[in-house]
């Protein structure tokens, strides 16, 4: 898709792998709308998305979990930049503790953020582009949903549910010309795992296999505007994921072993 002029709209576009969507998208002319929590971080990525594609920029304050935030920033986005060409769903965080000892008042904001928030933007963004007949949907998952390891069991339930979402919602878009995109990253070189994994020590463990955030948002990218179903990184991972769904016993022990590093 020639992005000139679209409007892509990007969630948790403050820091991270949104970040650098948002900064992609701009190179190749889009319009970006920069939504997430942090007001301080937006409004620099605004200005930078400018700079990079020579067009206005748009940021919005989103709280993802109020449903009233949701509804405030997607009424705002249509009277202000106008149709949504492409919304990117990467807002989410995790923490990886064992089950046993995470607090459930954590695991239900997990929830609200990753599965319900996603739902009720998505929701109000998909009316609008059924009533355009076009537009792509992608929603940031995580290999963590293909395939569960030791400690992330409430962060790979979220992640299991937006696959499962994103399955069915492609299925039922597809039809009214609208296509829907997961994308399903391992570890990525971003602050997220500060927070999901506070000893530090994770993103070292798995050095090898570690994304930047750069290059996969150049693919993510590059994905706008095409049927393509699914992007799975790094190869390695999506290798085990589907030796997983053949093998489940030896894909446990994979999983619980090899691949177990928080």
């Amino acid at each position: 898709m020639d992005l000139t002029n679209k409007v892509v709209v990007v969630t948790g576009g403050s820091a991270g792998l949104g970040e650098q969507i948002c900064y992609e998208a701009a190179k190749q002319g889009a319009v970006v709308v920069v939504c997430a929590r942090r007001i301080n971080l937006i409004g620099k990525v605004r200005e930078q998305c400018a700079v990079l594609s020579g067009r206005e920029a748009f940021s919005y304050q989103l709280d993802i979990a109020d449903p009233e935030s949701v509804e405030r920033v997607v009424e705002a986005i249509s009277a202000e930049v106008g149709s949504i060409d492409v919304l990117v769903n990467n807002a989410g965080f995790g923490l990886f503790e064992n089950f046993v000892e995470i607090d459930l008042a954590v695991a239900r904001q997990m929830f609200d953020v990753n599965v319900l928030g996603m739902m009720t933007f998505t929701q109000k963004v998909a009316i609008k582009m059924i009533e355009a007949g076009q537009g792509h949907i992608i929603n940031v998952a995580s290999m963590a949903g293909k395939m569960a390891t030791a400690k992330s069991t409430v962060y790979s339930a979220t992640k299991f549910a937006v696959l499962g979402f994103s399955n069915a919602l492609r299925l039922e878009l597809k039809p009214l010309g609208i296509a829907v995109t997961t994308v399903n990253p391992g570890p990525i070189q971003t602050e997220f795992f500060d927070k999901a994994v506070p000893t530090g020590t994770y993103l070292a463990a798995v050095d090898k296999i570690v994304l930047d955030p750069t290059k996969l948002a150049r693919e993510v990218v590059g994905s706008m505007g095409t049927s393509r179903r699914e992007i799975n990184r790094p190869f390695v991972m999506e290798a085990a994921a589907r030796f997983y769904t053949l093998f489940p016993h030896l894909g446990d022990f994979i999983a619980g072993n090899i691949l177990n590093k928080k």
